[in-house]
């Protein structure tokens, strides 16, 4: 079995008991490992995520999550981890904490004979086709792009990883509340289209970021997966050994 989530959040203002949600998620975790081969996680596990340049004591908080995915490996499991949003500017010292394989662009994989296309949910602006939207949207995903690019701006990331991690995390908190997701669901959808109609084939289409749960064929044989979040919703999705996929809701 092969396991999708994305959009936790830890460490998120917003919730209101820290350490139960961190435990629900590595109870979730521990959940999918007894027939787990991998585990994808597609974006902003994190409600905000920089490696400073300074020891950053906050991160401690985070403990009982790094072990649980070292634990995931000692097992034999895969973990593959895509930057999202607010997790954009991870690096490698994630990867030293955890043993997760760090992802910063979208890829296609192909699992039990099934191609799927897997991407946190932006950054897909690969064509010029979104000019043809109203300018009311076009102006939306301008916004998006002007985002992103201010995100991955090196000169921005180096400058910001110099800053004591109090006052770091203190911005970053500020700024991950003020963060919109919903009204990308239809970008995607019109980017996955968009790819089957220049050939680009997958089976599957898999995003987190709209904080969303949905499965929604898009062709006879092509469908788009929603994630959802580990955050309010608890969602996920699990493909089966023979190419089948569903969303799930975590029970625990």
């Amino acid at each position: 079995m092969i396991y999708f989530i994305s959009d936790a959040h830890l460490g998120s203002p917003t919730i209101s008991d820290d350490k139960e949600h961190q435990n629900k998620l590595i109870a979730l975790l521990e959940q999918m490992s007894k027939d787990a081969t991998a585990i994808y996680m597609l974006g902003d596990m994190f409600d905000f995520w920089v490696e400073y340049y300074i020891h950053d004591p906050s991160k401690r908080r985070f403990t009982p999550f790094f072990k649980a995915l070292r634990k995931l490996r000692k097992q034999g499991i895969k973990i593959h981890y895509f930057v999202g949003d607010h997790d954009r500017w991870a690096s490698d010292g994630l990867e030293k904490l955890t043993g997760v394989e760090l992802h910063t662009y979208p890829c296609s994989i192909t699992r039990y004979g099934r191609t799927i296309f897997l991407a946190y949910g932006t950054g897909l602006y690969r064509y010029n086709w979104y000019r043809t939207y109203p300018k009311k949207k076009q102006d939306s995903i301008r916004k998006a792009i002007r985002r992103k690019e201010r995100l991955e701006n090196s000169f921005l990331q180096l400058q910001f990883r110099m800053l004591p991690p109090a006052w770091g995390n203190k911005i970053g908190s500020i700024w991950a509340q003020k963060q919109t997701n919903e009204e990308d669901k239809d970008y995607l959808m019109d980017y996955a289209k968009d790819e089957e109609k220049h050939g680009n084939h997958r089976d599957y289409y898999i995003f987190g970021h709209t904080h969303i749960a949905m499965d929604i064929p898009i062709t006879d044989n092509s469908r788009v997966i929603l994630l959802g979040d580990c955050f309010k919703q608890w969602t996920y999705a699990q493909l089966d050994e023979k190419g089948n996929i569903e969303i799930k809701n975590n029970q625990l």
